[in-house]
């Protein structure tokens, strides 16, 4: 039997208006064989935690380029462990984040923190494994 394809949520929190970097995940991703959903720019923590409960998703990989990601991605990461989901759904992140604001992120729940120069193939292998790793195979 084949496992179902890997479900992510790419998310913009906040008031970040850029999203081409957001956008070329979500290909990469679905060229990889993955179902994604965008939730679109400018969403509230809560939007983005109520879509990726909603659909039911693997992994959540969230985007900012404004400087709020030290505020917006741990209280998203809050709102997913107080809904039941924390463990079960693999966080990763990425945009213009600070080498120094790294260890913060990954302390409240995000497994990968990724920069603008990322390859797409690393992202996409990131997901899997942990993905797959969750699933227990």
């Amino acid at each position: 039997m084949t496992a179902p394809p890997i479900r992510v949520l790419i998310g913009k929190p906040g008031l970040d208006g850029h999203n081409r970097g957001a956008r070329v995940i979500c290909q990469a991703l679905r060229d990889a064989g993955m179902e994604v959903i965008y939730t679109g720019i400018r969403r509230s923590p809560e939007q983005v935690v109520e879509a990726a409960l909603t659909e039911d998703v693997d992994a959540i990989g969230l985007s900012n380029l404004s400087g709020a990601h030290l505020s917006l991605f741990p209280r998203i990461a809050r709102l997913l462990r107080d809904a039941g989901v924390g463990d079960d759904v693999l966080l990763f992140c990425g945009g213009t984040i600070p080498a120094e604001d790294r260890p913060a992120l990954l302390e409240a729940g995000y497994q990968g923190v990724f920069g603008p120069d990322t390859p797409l193939e690393e992202i996409v292998r990131f997901v899997r494994e942990h993905v797959r790793g969750r699933r227990g195979g």
